[in-house]
């Protein structure tokens, strides 16, 4: 069984997988702003406490949880984003920052804590986005957001490059559309083709074998074209 850091887990997909690999067996600790969702399963393979991605202090009380209690960490998968949908006319700075804070920045440091508790076999998991992929379809409204997940891109692959004498690998995922909260907000209305608990299905079997296959590699996990 393993150890498994995942963010964003108070909804969609990071909660189905939070249940989905603690159901296994795996020990999970799942972060999110809001933990009440994950603390009232009450399942004894998880572990949650209120988390800001951003936060330092927020990332130094993860850093002393692994410490003290799993010394080790055999999958994270970056999964927290926040999604603004605005013109481009009308984003600020502030706006961007906010978005890179969770989506770039916060991936970044959360990555570079739980490293050195990382050993040859463990995987790192980014989830980003279809909007991400140079080429794909763009759409209106995405520029902090698309931008955002395309940097993390990049940043995998320049980490696998870094530590692949480690034996520790990064994968992304970059997803199509799928039906959670976060897109209902920013998309209301639209009917996505996927569930979250099918896609947290997907990414509980990759993050749990994709890295015998693959490292620094991006998959683009989408059932719609292009």
């Amino acid at each position: 069984m393993k150890n498994i850091i995942i963010t964003g887990a108070s909804r969609g997909i990071g909660y189905e997988l939070s249940k989905l690999l603690a159901n296994e067996g795996h020990q999970v600790l799942a972060l999110s702003r809001n933990e009440k969702p994950i603390i009232a399963l009450q399942h004894q393979n998880i572990h949650a406490f209120s988390f800001d991605i951003s936060n330092l202090k927020d990332l130094e009380k993860m850093t002393d949880y692994i410490s003290s209690t799993w010394k080790q960490v055999d999958v994270l998968i970056n999964n927290a984003g926040k999604l603004l949908n605005k013109p481009f006319s009308e984003i600020s700075t502030q706006d961007f920052e906010e978005v890179y804070k969770v989506n770039v920045f916060g991936v970044a440091e959360i990555t570079r804590l739980v490293l050195p508790f990382m050993k040859s076999g463990s995987h790192v998991v980014t989830v980003s986005s279809m909007g991400g992929i140079q080429g794909s379809m763009k759409f209106p409204g995405l520029a902090a957001y698309s931008s955002s997940k395309g940097a993390v891109i990049t940043l995998s692959e320049l980490l696998a490059e870094e530590y692949k004498e480690s034996g520790i690998a990064f994968n992304v995922l970059a997803l199509g559309a799928v039906q959670t909260e976060m897109l209902e907000e920013a998309f209301p209305g639209y009917q996505a083709p996927l569930t979250a608990t099918e896609m947290a299905n997907y990414i509980k079997e990759f993050s749990l074998t994709g890295n015998t296959f693959y490292n620094g590699k991006v998959l683009q996990v989408s059932s719609s074209t292009p």
